[in-house]
């Protein structure tokens, strides 16, 4: 898969994949900015879905679990600027600045598509990823700084994310899960988005669904993908990815074992 990243620094670089898709279940430990240049995006979330194409910006907020599946488009790469706007860097910025505590921050996608002002600051990045040699931090700083000023004249309920430094808290296993059970993340990751380490979340796991995640997790995926095909009338190849499957083939095998007929053996595929 020819996927090309190109560093500024390691909170700013220059993505692109030439490739037909690329598909990652994430939890973010930054807040990402991201602006397209080329290509689509189809992000995944438990409850929405976004679609971004050339021209649009949006920022995904940390510890938020999605599937994002990026493609070319019109012969061109999936090709965005990046840029992390982490921890460590937003206590800097917010130290300088009187907010006031804000509510519970909102858990969404913002999207900036078009914005003017910022979008001509992160394309006034371009120029530097084809200069040779170190590019200087003080810069990098300036750069973001200015992102971050920018996002909060745009929308000002922002502060509620970007000034929010607490680690997950622990909640309702339960609901959790029925929620995120598509996404294909380490169980570690899932405890620590739970407030929980990760023996903890096995043993809630155990006693609150009487097996194992991972024979939950196959099951739940399994159904979600029965009731897509049947009921939505989808293909195989447009359900096993966001349902939370990595390869078509082990999906159709494990399908199969289950239901007794292929995926593309259902009633709804076989007109």
């Amino acid at each position: 898969m020819e996927h090309l990243s190109k560093y500024l620094t390691k909170e700013i670089k220059l993505s692109s994949y030439e490739d037909k898709l690329f598909k990652s279940d994430l939890m973010f430990n930054d807040h990402m900015l991201v602006w397209f240049i080329s290509g689509e995006t189809k992000i995944i979330q438990a409850d929405s879905t976004f679609y971004f194409r050339a021209g649009d910006i949006f920022l995904i907020p940390r510890n938020e679990l999605a599937t994002i599946i990026n493609y070319p488009k019109n012969g061109l790469p999936h090709k965005t600027v990046v840029m992390h706007l982490s921890t460590e860097r937003l206590k800097k910025f917010y130290e300088r600045i009187d907010t006031k505590k804000n509510t519970q921050p909102e858990k969404k996608i913002y999207s900036f598509s078009n914005h003017p002002l910022l979008e001509s600051c992160l394309a006034s990045l371009i120029p530097y990823f084809d200069i040779e040699g170190e590019f200087p931090e003080s810069l990098a700083s300036l750069k973001i700084e200015e992102a971050i000023s920018i996002l909060r004249i745009i929308d000002p309920g922002v502060n509620s994310v970007l000034a929010n430094f607490d680690t997950p808290g622990k909640i309702d296993l339960v609901s959790f899960m029925q929620r995120n059970f598509m996404f294909n993340m380490p169980l570690e990751k899932l405890g620590y988005l739970t407030g929980r380490s990760l023996s903890t979340f096995n043993r809630d796991f155990k006693k609150l669904f009487d097996t194992t995640p991972q024979k939950w997790l196959t099951a739940k995926r399994l159904e979600l993908a029965y009731y897509h095909l049947t009921e939505k009338k989808k293909k195989p190849t447009e359900v096993y990815l966001e349902v939370g499957f990595e390869d078509l083939s082990h999906f159709s095998y494990i399908f199969k074992k289950k239901y007794g007929v292929s995926p593309n053996r259902l009633p709804s595929h076989t007109h």
